[in-house]
């Protein structure tokens, strides 16, 4: 018949291996938050003290040897955050590139051209720029990297940038609701003082970007952005303040009111 040998340490009950093991964890942890301060990384003693108590419950027992060495940069690296999209956003919101005017990346889209010799992969970006004082522009490039589809779309915009009326309170002088292309249709009404810019997508951005504070927007057809920023451009092209309708029939002002 086999003999079996237990050492003493294996036969000693689980929880006073623990509470031997508690001590060097204990130490462990101490040191490794020194380290952790002085590297600047974050220190998880609970998780560092569970592993010390686990190696030195294997040594006990015999069978697993020494305790593997942790050093403080494998046990408390940072775990990576952050949302994992993939989709960038070139410049981002409100960039002034020192012309006084300011860009606003709406839309990054991958899109491919299909071709003979395969599909050549590319990346259209759609870029807003204004003044905030009655100027601006919607621009739309194509290029293989993003950047560079950001910059030729910034580019693009700066081109088309318009003149548009703003009116007392920073409003539209009257409601309009216009039909742009595909199936985008922008519905645009003023609002009073204090009200905000009441709108959404890219809609907002153009509005926010011309100079606009206190008005109201809805997208009331199709919901890409291009077709949308370019429909609200094409409405506030549309409007007429008091002054321009006056200069159009040759009259005054108040001969406008008084009429």
């Amino acid at each position: 018949m086999a003999t079996i040998t237990m050492s003493a340490a294996a036969m000693a009950p689980r929880t006073a291996r623990v509470s031997a093991a508690k001590p060097a964890a204990k130490q462990f942890a101490t040191g490794g938050r020194a380290v952790a301060a002085k590297s600047g990384v974050r220190f998880h003693a609970r998780r560092s003290a569970s592993l010390i108590v686990r190696a030195e419950g294997e040594d006990a027992a015999g069978g697993a040897g020494d305790a593997p060495s942790m050093s403080s940069d494998e046990g408390d690296r940072p775990r990576a955050r952050g949302r994992g999209r993939g989709r960038g956003r070139g410049r981002g919101r409100g960039r002034d590139d020192g012309d006084g005017l300011q860009e606003s990346v709406v839309e990054v889209n991958r899109v491919t051209k299909v071709t003979k010799g395969g599909n050549n992969m590319s990346f259209r970006a759609t870029v807003v720029v204004g003044d905030g004082k009655g100027k601006v522009g919607v621009g739309c490039a194509k290029a293989i990297e993003v950047q560079t589809a950001v910059t030729k779309a910034a580019a693009d915009a700066r081109k088309c940038m318009v003149s548009v009326p703003i009116s007392k309170g920073d409003s539209f002088p009257h409601r309009v609701t216009v039909k742009g292309s595909g199936g985008a249709v922008v519905m645009l009404r003023p609002a009073g003082p204090g009200t905000g810019v009441i709108a959404g997508g890219s809609c907002r951005t153009v509005l926010e970007l011309a100079g606009y504070k206190n008005v109201f927007a809805k997208q009331l057809g199709s919901p890409n952005a291009l077709n949308n920023a370019r429909a609200v451009v094409k409405g506030l092209q549309e409007m007429r303040t008091y002054k321009q309708v006056a200069a159009e029939r040759d009259m005054t002002v108040e001969e406008l009111f008084a009429a």
